[in-house]
């Protein structure tokens, strides 16, 4: 029997050494279980997800400082908590630790030399900022590796050895791919030298296959074939002395094959499906025995809700009767957004990952004297009679001081260099950012560069026409010298300069580098006797700065020991043009922030400069730009983000029916000005804006009857550029002016509806619900709802789950190629002659634009009653139309010159 019938099986489990441990025997049933979690109650933001539990305690076992506790030393704050419902599929269960995999043994048949074709089917977080290996034979040590296929900054890589270590390797950048999805590889190597290279993907393991990308030719320089080898066969292998490291893939396993040749025989196939939870060896079809390793899992249940418990309070009757702990289990972002530290600026964040010699960011507050170093053994650099932070128009960067030379009281800066060794470097530079307001009358020393090579001083000059490179040796005689000519567009803007040199036989090669925020300002470079030798300090010229150049504002000197280096790429422009997607990537890999995305991150919006800002706070304003839904996974504690590309225009993934009692009281369309906005205004930071007002309708700023009046709303977001505001600010108008009622929440009664069980499961957050066959007074078309978010209480044999909505018609948009979404709408058109509710015939005329064609059936709409167009004759207007009459249940005549377009006419994704 199942439920209701039978208990529903919710479990409740604790992490407890590492091990997930069933508690749900201690939970008090006496109130229900509730479960909230995404946007709700019409909100802005997600919210922490949120699970209330009550635990028996009348052993002590939830008191965490209770000595005689199983768990003492062992649960606190931050515990982490797994609700779970039973699901109707097996599979197995990865954490992504390098212990944890399912193997097979080394067998002959395992030894394929010629043409492989692997295929892996689960749920991974396929564009995550790492290299997470699926399948293979690979092994920790160097030549004991055959093949393998992983994911990888959301590519597909397959690659293979010919000698144990080395060998062809083919990648694709993936596509956007469902929560469940099938990869593949396959590799012809019976060429000898030219191999071929082919990934694939599709919706299962069954097929059919999509190529993702092109082939993928590879010529190897002997004739060679794939490596045999003695390595196990592993799903979730793992290099951890790779670069970076190729870790274990966490998420779930459905199905695995190994084919000898394309689309060969099977030689191993684990099916996870097919066992039983809690299973740890088994057979595959192929005959290859199967085991699991540590923490991996058999499991067949379905997570709802991973979470954190911050507190554990004591509650109990005078009596000692009773005992509870009354327990508040949350999600991350409970404990994400008690984090107020805003993440540094750009550049004193990339900068010091680099490991540089020296590093002085100088954000120094506007009382100090000296600027500190973030690396070890550096001391600070001093610079007196400067004015600190004083300039605050380098978004990469928190505000940096000028100088301020004063008559008989220069500006002086010094920096030195601590070295372990005086041994001359292969190479190294000096980076620095600057910007001089003015151009100098002169040519003036910006920075001076002491060395122990065979040129002891570097000056860099800038000048109004020529900068100058000056040399000098130990006794101050003249090496370099000399002049460049150089533009106003070093002066007036920030600018990265780069000094280097590099040992190149007896000769140094020396670079100057001037790089405006967008690209190269000047550069020039040459060669003289000599040796590199090593920097030991930068400094202002010995005498301190010259007062006419006041104002040069100086900031983010580096230091290395290499000739070049890539630290202040894009950082300098505070990643200004990177995607939302990219950017929450990249602060996930470097804020350790667990963020996972639903779709590429080249599908998401570009975006403007990062702001010194916490880290949450950075990730939502990526996500404000994007226009998507940033919530919490209900599968691992992390953030998870959907693009706006993935809501448009989806397939139902949950149908209800409100004829057959599916949908349970009340439902209540609102249909009042709450979401009206029909003057925006969308404002770039720190950029332009782009104001679009709805004209005319139902829900323009006419006053009633003519419209609503004026309801404004001015959007501040984060964009790469002005050009971005136009199409947003449609975009935000389109949807703020949607005429349809809203249905705030939707209720189900799962207990008298079991049948909706699995689709209710699989569904998340940003979604699409149907409501079919509505009373005809409230809704005669089906009504598509998104979800925001939800709030679901379970008993043992009750659950009842409410959604919190929003309407998802303004998120259908055309299609290319789609036989309905996929039809522009008429300029213009209506009835040439009047219609009884059974005519089939109808005289259309066109009062603008072209005239129809018809090329497949389509649906229109007339008055409310939607119909389905079979067939157009006519060359020109009126044109006769064929008709299928009351596709959505409504029945009726219709006057002459009433106004026929599209039922679902195509609108332009932004």
């Amino acid at each position: 029997m199942a439920f209701p019938e039978t208990p529903l099986g919710l479990r409740i489990e604790l992490l407890i050494d590492g091990v997930w441990t069933d508690i749900t025997a201690d939970v008090y049933t006496r109130s229900p279980i509730t479960h909230q979690r995404g946007i709700r109650n019409e909100g802005a933001v997600a919210d922490p997800a949120s699970v209330p539990i009550t635990l028996n305690n009348k052993s002590g076992k939830y008191s965490n400082r209770n000595p005689m506790s199983p768990y003492y030393g062992k649960i606190g704050r931050n515990t982490r908590v797994r609700l779970s419902l039973p699901g109707d599929e097996s599979y197995l269960q990865l954490d992504g630790a390098t212990e944890s995999f399912a193997s097979t043994p080394h067998h002959a048949t395992l030894d394929i030399t010629n043409a492989i074709d692997l295929r892996w089917e689960g749920e991974a977080a396929w564009y995550a900022p790492t290299a997470q290996i699926l399948i293979g034979r690979w092994s920790q040590e160097t030549g004991n590796r055959s093949w393998h296929l992983r994911i990888q900054d959301g590519s597909l890589h397959i690659i293979t050895t010919t000698n144990g270590s080395t060998g062809p390797t083919g990648h694709w950048t993936l596509p956007s791919l469902p929560r469940r999805a099938a990869l593949r590889g396959t590799v012809d190597s019976s060429d000898g030298t030219n191999w071929m290279i082919r990934l694939y993907w599709a919706e299962s393991i069954a097929g059919p296959w999509t190529q993702i990308g092109d082939d993928i030719p590879v010529t190897v320089a002997s004739p060679s074939s794939i490596y045999a080898g003695p390595a196990p066969l592993l799903i979730a292998p793992a290099q951890d002395n790779a670069t970076p490291p190729r870790i274990a893939v966490a998420g779930r396993v459905y199905h695995a094959e190994v084919r000898n040749g394309i689309d060969g025989p099977v030689v191993a196939n684990p099916d996870f499906t097919a066992q039983t939870a809690g299973t740890t060896a088994f057979t595959d079809g192929a005959g290859r025995p199967w085991t699991l390793s540590d923490a991996a899992e058999i499991r067949d249940r379905v997570d709802r809700f991973i979470g954190e418990i911050s507190e554990w309070p004591q509650k109990w009757v005078p009596s000692e009767a009773d005992a509870w702990v009354p327990v508040q289990a949350a999600g991350i972002l409970r404990r994400l957004g008690r984090g107020t530290k805003a993440v540094d600026s750009s550049l004193r964040h990339r900068i010091p990952s680099f490991k540089p010699m020296a590093y002085w960011p100088m954000e120094e507050g506007q009382h100090a004297d000296r600027a500190y170093s973030p690396v070890a053994g550096i001391d600070p650099l001093r610079f007196t009679q400067a004015q600190w932070a004083a300039d605050n128009s380098l978004p990469s960067s928190r505000p940096l001081p000028t100088v301020n030379s004063q008559p008989g009281n220069l500006s002086h800066l010094n920096g030195m260099v601590r070295n372990y060794s005086w041994a001359s470097l292969p190479g190294w530079s000096v980076n620095f950012m600057y910007r001089m307001p003015q151009v100098p009358p002169t040519r003036r020393t910006f920075m001076l560069i002491h060395s122990t090579g065979t040129i002891r001083d570097w000056y860099i000059q800038m000048g109004p026409d020529t900068s100058r490179l000056l040399g000098l040796g130990y006794e101050g005689e003249p090496i370099v010298d000399r002049i460049i000519d150089t533009g106003v567009d070093i002066f007036g803007q920030w600018v990265k300069c780069r000094f280097a040199v590099e040992q190149q036989g007896s000769n140094i090669h020396y670079a100057l580098v001037w790089s405006d925020i967008t690209g190269d300002a000047g550069f020039y470079q040459n060669t003289v006797a000599g040796i590199t030798g090593r920097p030991t300090g930068v400094h202002s010229p010995p005498g301190g700065y010259s007062a006419d150049i006041n104002g040069l504002a100086i900031g983010h000197i580096s230091v290395w020991d290499v000739f070049f280096t890539t630290a202040y790429d894009n950082a300098m422009n505070a990643w200004s043009g990177e995607t939302a997607g990219a950017r929450m990537l990249r602060l996930s890999d470097e804020e350790g922030l667990p963020v996972t995305l639903t779709a590429p991150p080249a599908s998401t919006e570009p975006v403007g400069y990062q702001d010194i800002a916490p880290v949450l706070s950075l990730v939502r304003t990526a996500a404000d730009a994007d226009a998507g839904l940033l919530t919490e996974d209900q599968t691992a504690l992390r953030l998870l983000y959907r693009p706006r590309s993935t809501l448009y225009s989806q397939d139902p993934a949950l149908i209800l029916d409100y004829a057959q009692g599916q949908i349970a009281g009340p439902l209540e369309p609102v249909d009042d000005d709450t979401a009206i906005r029909n003057d925006v205004t969308v404002t770039r930071e720190a950029g332009s804006s782009t104001r679009v007002v709805l004209a005319s309708g139902p829900l323009s700023v006419q006053d009633p009857p003519d419209g609503v009046g004026v309801y404004d709303t001015s959007i501040p977001l984060s964009l790469a550029t002005d050009a971005q505001t136009e199409p947003r600010a449609f975009w935000e108008l389109h949807l703020g002016t949607w005429d349809a009622p809203r249905y705030p929440a939707v209720t189900i009664n799962l207990h008298r509806h079991p049948e909706l069980i699995p689709a209710v499961l699989a569904l998340r957050e940003g979604d699409v619900i149907r409501l079919t066959n509505m009373p005809r007074w409230v809704a005669p078309d089906d009504v598509d709802l998104m979800v925001m978010g939800l709030k679901e209480t379970l008993l043992p044999r009750t659950w009842t789950i409410t959604y919190d909505c929003v309407p998802a018609g303004p998120w259908k948009v055309g299609v290319l190629g789609d036989e309905q979404l996929g039809i522009v709408d008429t300029d213009g058109s209506e009835l040439a002659a009047a219609v009884d509710a059974d005519d089939t015939t109808l005289s259309v005329a066109v009062t603008a634009g072209p005239l129809w064609r018809y090329e497949t059936d389509f649906d229109v709409r007339v008055g409310g009653e939607v119909m389905t167009v079979t067939g157009i004759s006519g060359a020109s207007s009126p044109q006769a139309f064929t008709m299928v009459r009351s596709v959505n249940g409504i029945e009726k005549s219709h006057a002459v010159g009433a106004d026929l377009r599209l039922a679902n006419p195509m609108r332009l994704a932004l």
